[in-house]
């Protein structure tokens, strides 16, 4: 992963924290938990998907209730950093590449690929999502 230090007094604990803002979201999907999912995400968070808008962390709960019940219903998602930014000591950007894995997959197919951008924020000493918006990953 690709680490700018734009910002050397960031401690090795928030470029973790930030990093580990995937596995959090990878954790809350792989339990179908739109509670967690959506509680990484600040109360005004915003969430971009293909063809999904959803602003605020009560929207995005319910969204992901909903989508768990039903096209995500047993799938699991992966996302692995590739690229971390801070912009400043309690802002930074991180990029993924992953994707939604179908029930027995083990790779995601290519046209579930991703690249999202994460847009992490630290807020009364935690790291949250202030903005994820994930495109299509063009083929290799």
């Amino acid at each position: 992963m690709t680490i700018d230090q734009a910002t050397p007094t960031t401690a090795d604990a928030d470029r973790g924290a930030v990093a580990g803002l995937t596995a959090r979201i990878v954790a809350a999907w792989a339990d179908h938990d739109a509670d967690a999912f959506a509680d990484v995400f600040t109360e005004d968070g915003t969430m971009i998907l293909s063809g999904v808008y959803q602003a605020g962390r009560a929207d995005i709960r319910a969204f992901m209730a909903a989508a768990f019940a039903g096209p995500y219903r047993g799938t699991r998602v992966t996302g692995t950093p590739f690229s971390l930014r801070f912009l400043r000591d309690d802002v930074a950007v991180l990029l993924t590449a992953g994707g939604v894995l179908a029930p027995g997959e083990t790779e995601v197919a290519q046209d579930r690929a991703i690249r999202a951008t994460w847009l992490a924020v630290k807020q009364n000493g935690e790291w949250r999502l202030a903005a994820y918006q994930n495109t299509p990953a063009s083929p290799a």
